[in-house]
Parts: structure tokens; C-alpha cells; sequence
């Protein structure tokens, strides 16, 4: 039956249309993001995994960036370590030396302590970012190494304990020399001494006074700010009635010829060893301090050794061995490390990688599938107006009837 109010076949020509509209906005879509899955509503449960997955990968970019930190580091305090190592071997040739009679042991022993300064400089040098595992100042720093995700969706992270590795010819305290003042604390570890300064005339003081007894060599260092000043321990000063004072005085010119405008630094010769400071600036003021004890620190002994005389060369021959080893054992521990850091740096790349195909497996279009049904619903749609023009032609089939 014929009906001019209701068009059977326009509107199943109309209804298979706009399916294949839909099918082809979706293809079209599909091509122009590169994602079967582009959004919840896509695929909610892939979509949900994929983003957890792109989330981890996030994380792994960053832990590969602290991995690549902490190599660099260790490597730092590796190649310090393996530097003094063949310092003390040259300093054990001067020793062997030194067991000839015929020698000039007062000139063996100006080498050595050339050696033993530069044994020092490589010990302050060895720093990366700020961080040095051979000062003996830092027991040990953590490497993010990994996020483990559980089956529950809790996140974890592991890391890589580096152990520091004591290679100073002196060690470091505070709590022995520095009296703290109001604003004034000693750190928890009794390595640092901090004082926070206001600005605008804030003041405190400290007091400079050795618990025990001062040794020549002994370093009072002061950092304010950016600004570094130190003052060594001489012999004369140890010998001094009052080497509090002396002390003190030679910390304070030091501090005074790195001129730094607005502070003011007072010495109480009323009080052995106190410094006040002033801070006139506009911005606040902190000063660090640290006292480094000479010979007691990884390669304290390194000190003692002297082979101006027949016994002290034969002594020097026992204790430059041990030293020798203590940096062996150093550069071999750093070593260790760094190659369980640079295991796991290539893990995490590896692993990083693997994440990317999952998640592309999961989201990514199938761009030759999708070029083909492109082309298929494009010939469908062709095909469906066509048989729409043709079913809204039908009822003026009708009117021939009336004519």
C-alpha cells in the first residue's frame, strides 16, 4: 500500500544514513587523534588503565632523572676516591724512600705534605650539586630508584642507599667549639652550626671556645650566605694562653675581607672567643658554621705520618698502608653502587618503554583498518543518499493515479 503521510522507505534510507554518518564521524575522529580510545567515554575500563599506565610512566621519567643524578654523584665521589688512592701510593714511595739513610728525609717530608694538601683539595672538590660523599659530613644519601604499584593500587617507592665514604684527613663537628645563641642551634647530627639574622639590625653571637684543646691544622669555617670564610688553627695559636680569643679574631677578619655591606661582626674581648653579629640588610641572614678537627677524620692518620727521622719513616711505612686501603676499600664500595645505579637506570628505560606499547596497544587506532573502513562508509554514505533521493520520490508516483 501507497501513503502519502507515511514513507516506509525514506525512513529506513534516513535511519541507515545517519548510522553511517555516526560510524563515519567516529572513523574520522579515530584518524585524527590516532586513539580507538580517546576519552571514558570511548572505553571507560581501557581509558582508566591507560591513564594509571601514563601516570607511572610520568613517575619513571622521573625517577630515570634521579638515577641519572645519583650516578653522577656516586661517579664524583668514585673518581675522588680512586684520585687519593694514587695520591697515597705516591705518598708511599716517598715513604720507601725515606728508609734509606742516605736521604734527604726533611725534603721527602715537604713532598709528602704537598701530597697530603692535595689529598685535601680533592676531598673539599669532590661535590655534585652541593653533595659530597667523601667529607665525611653526610653518612649516607637515597637514590629513588623505583615505584612499585601493588596488585591494590598502593604505591611505594624503593630506593638505593649510597653509603658516603670518610676520606678527610680531618673530621667535622660543631657542638665541640661552637656555643650557640638565641637564634642559634646546633644541628641534631652536631655537624653544623646555624644563626638565623633578620633583617634590619637583627643580631646574635656565638662563642668560639674548643671543649677540648686546639691542634694546628684545626678549621673554623663560617658561610654566609653564598659567602665562605675560614680561618686555620696555627701552631702559635695552640700555644697561646688564650687561643679562644685568637682564634675568634683570625675567623673574624676573615669574614671581614669578604666584604659583605650591612654586616657588622662586634668581638667582646670580655668574653673569650664571642663574635656578635648584625645584620643591617634589607633581606635575612643565615650563617652556617662547621670546625673541622684535623686527624680524625677516614685518613686522620695520614697526619701523624713524619719521616724526617729513621723510626718515624719505618712507622709511616705501617700506617700509609692501612690509609692506602681505607681508599681502596672507597673506591671500590662507590664502584659497586654506581653499577647497581646504572643496572637499574637501564631497567627503568627498558621498562618505561614496555609501559608505552602496552598503552598503545590498548588506546592506539589501527590506522589501516581505519583508512579502509574510511573508505567503505564514505561509499555507504554515498549509497544511502541516493537511496533517500529514491524513496522521496515515491509518493509523486502517486499523483499519475489522480490525473
Amino acid at each position: 500500500m501507497s501513503s502519502i503521510l507515511t514513507n516506509n522507505g525514506a525512513i529506513v534510507a534516513l535511519q541507515t544514513l545517519k548510522t553511517i554518518n555516526t560510524d563515519l564521524a567516529k572513523t574520522q575522529t579515530l584518524i585524527s587523534t590516532g586513539k580507538m580510545v580517546a576519552g571514558a567515554k570511548d572505553n571507560a575500563a581501557v581509558w582508566a588503565i591507560s591513564k594509571v599506565m601514563e601516570a607511572d610512566v610520568k613517575g619513571f621519567k622521573g625517577i630515570s632523572d634521579s638515577l641519572s643524578l645519583g650516578e653522577a654523584t656516586v661517579a664524583v665521589g668514585r673518581q675522588a676516591a680512586e684520585t687519593i688512592t694514587d695520591l697515597l701510593t705516591d705518598i708511599k714511595g716517598k715513604i720507601v724512600a725515606a728508609q734509606e739513610s742516605n736521604v734527604d728525609r726533611d725534603k721527602i717530608q715537604d713532598d709528602i705534605a704537598e701530597l697530603r694538601n692535595q689529598i685535601s683539595s680533592v676531598v673539599s672538590a669532590a661535590q655534585f650539586n652541593g653533595l659530597n660523599l667523601v667529607d665525611g659530613l653526610v653518612p649516607s644519601v637515597n637514590v629513588l630508584s623505583s615505584l612499585d604499584r601493588a596488585a591494590g593500587g598502593t604505591v611505594t617507592a624503593s630506593s638505593i642507599t649510597v653509603q658516603a665514604q670518610d676520606l678527610s684527613i680531618g673530621g667535622y663537628t660543631a657542638q665541640d667549639v661552637f656555643d650557640a645563641g638565641t637564634n642559634s642551634v646546633v644541628s641534631a647530627a652536631g655537624d653544623t652550626f646555624v644563626m638565623s639574622l633578620d633583617s634590619g639590625g637583627g643580631s646574635d653571637e656565638i662563642t668560639i671556645a674548643h671543649g677540648g684543646t686546639w691542634a694546628a691544622g684545626d678549621k673554623v669555617t663560617i658561610a654566609l650566605g653564598s659567602r665562605t670564610a675560614s680561618y686555620t688553627v696555627t701552631a702559635a695559636d695552640v700555644a697561646a694562653t688564650t687561643p679562644d680569643d685568637l682564634v675568634a679574631v683570625g675567623l673574624k677578619n676573615a669574614i671581614e675581607a669578604l666584604g659583605i655591606a650591612d654586616l657588622v661582626i662586634d668581638y667582646d674581648s670580655g668574653t673569650p672567643g664571642e663574635l656578635v653579629f648584625t645584620n643591617n640588610a634589607a633581606t635575612d641572614l643565615t650563617v652556617t658554621g662547621q670546625f673541622q678537627n684535623t686527624g680524625s677524620g677516614g685518613l686522620g692518620a695520614l697526619q701523624a705520618i713524619d719521616v724526617s727521622t729513621a723510626g718515624g719513616a719505618t712507622a709511616a711505612l705501617t700506617s700509609i698502608e692501612t690509609l692506602i686501603q681505607t681508599a681502596i676499600d672507597a673506591a671500590a664500595a662507590f664502584g659497586s653502587v654506581e653499577g647497581r645505579i646504572e643496572t637499574q637506570a637501564k631497567f627503568i628505560a627498558t621498562l618505561s618503554d614496555s609501559l608505552k606499547s602496552g598503552i598503545g596497544a590498548m588506546v592506539d587506532a589501527d590506522m589501516e583498518e581505519a583508512s579502509a573502513r574510511l573508505q567503505a562508509l564514505q561509499v555507504q554514505q554515498q549509497l544511502g543518499i541516493q537511496a533517500l533521493s529514491i524513496a522521496n520520490q515515491a509518493p509523486q508516483s502517486i499523483l499519475s493515479l489522480f490525473r
